[in-house]
């Protein structure tokens, strides 16, 4: 009297269901257009970009640093960074050494002589 009757589900539910993760499935594949594969892109680009580094690039390093790269090992690159003036009345160079993933974007020849 106070109980209700119970009912079986009508068949076609998974239909329903299916529909029902329509939406998420888009967000994801949205996502993967905007987000993800032109990350993956950057990044393929960026890995060809550190392997063909060679001397006498000029480069910036992710912390901002502009120079000529003077050697290159597999794993690091030596930048010039600066001349200076030694004691025999000569310049000698200002080096430093850096990860290779350090190397943020490579400079067109000559730019260094233009700032």
């Amino acid at each position: 009297m106070f109980i209700s009757s119970a009912y079986a589900q009508a068949a076609g539910g998974t239909e329903q269901q299916i529909i029902g993760f329509l939406p998420i499935i888009l967000m994801f594949v949205v996502l993967y257009f905007l987000m993800i594969r032109p990350q993956m892109k950057r990044a393929k680009e960026h890995k060809t970009m550190l392997e063909a580094l060679k001397k006498g690039d000029e480069v910036v390093t992710s912390g901002g640093l502009v120079g000529r790269i003077t050697k290159v090992a597999e794993s690091y690159v030596t930048i010039e960074v600066a001349r200076a003036p030694d004691s025999k009345g000569g310049d000698s160079a200002i080096e430093m050494t850096f990860q290779k993933a350090a190397v943020q974007t490579l400079l067109p020849n000559g730019t260094i002589k233009a700032i």
